[in-house]
């Protein structure tokens, strides 16, 4: 195996994953660097959200390495695994959020889940994590009686809350309404910042993810179709970047998904 990338949190090598025959990712080779925000972007069913879960261990490659911190996860076994996972943070779509602890035993769990700590010690970590999002406040609170984007920022403070070295988010703009969306991307880019941690975003939002992205990665029919800083990302001339960067609805990506003709469905002659 090659030296890992010292600039490099994660990098995919020549990464095969597919579901039976699917292939989803074909020979996939991409890096995301130490201490920046990286969006992984591109049309529905182009696995993103599969590559979260790879990075995490949850699926592993077919063929080629995932390095994390110049380890190959493709080869872990569960307690490696598991000590890897301890250095990842996930923001999962819609929070995720156990509905019937509160908001403070919601930020909690990790840390009594991982960690030894004194429950004194726990409470004063807790209520910082939930300062830095905001919503020290509504500690008592249970997930029912809190709106979505706070759903979103307590979900954010359970992320963080074992201080990991990755941010993976899943969609984390999803259902948000304008303001709660851009106090959520801020928070992204500021905790990013503050703590020095290295960010991977799966969004469909373009303007707020290229807003507080570094480096953004276009996935496309199983490879890369554009990366680079959003500006060059913006420039790009491949049709399905274009497509994709600009809302049209006509491009690479098609309406109807393939299938059989009309005249072989209905019966119906060409005229």
């Amino acid at each position: 195996m090659n030296a890992a990338d010292p600039d490099a949190l994660v990098e995919l090598r020549n990464l095969t994953f597919g579901y039976g025959e699917r292939v989803i990712l074909d020979g996939v080779s991409m890096r995301i660097p130490r201490g920046k925000v990286t969006a992984l972007m591109g049309a529905s069913g182009g696995g993103k959200t599969t590559t979260l879960r790879l990075i995490g261990g949850q699926y592993r490659a077919q063929k080629g390495e995932l390095l994390f911190d110049g380890a190959d996860v493709t080869s872990m076994d569960q307690p490696a695994l598991y000590r890897t996972r301890r250095r990842m943070g996930m923001l999962f779509q819609f929070g995720a959020l156990f509905t019937d602890l509160s908001v403070f035993e919601n930020v909690a769990f990790p840390l009594r889940e991982h960690t030894d700590l004194p429950e004194a010690l726990i409470r004063d970590i807790v209520l910082m994590k939930l300062d830095a999002v905001g919503l020290r406040g509504a500690r008592d609170l249970m997930p029912s009686e809190i709106s979505g984007g706070m759903n979103r920022r307590v979900a954010l403070a359970r992320a963080i809350a074992l201080d990991p070295e990755l941010m993976l988010y899943d969609e984390p703009f999803s259902g948000l309404d304008p303001i709660a969306l851009g106090t959520a991307a801020r928070l992204i880019r500021d905790l990013n910042d503050a703590l020095g941690v290295t960010s991977l975003i799966v969004s469909h939002e373009i303007p707020e993810t290229f807003h507080i992205s570094d480096h953004i990665i276009i996935l496309a029919n199983g490879g890369i179709a554009a990366q680079g800083t959003p500006d060059e990302v913006r420039q790009s001339s491949d049709p399905m970047v274009v497509q994709f960067v600009n809302g049209k609805s006509d491009g690479p990506v098609r309406f109807h998904y393939p299938g059989p003709s009309a005249e072989e469905d209905f019966g119906v002659s060409a005229s």
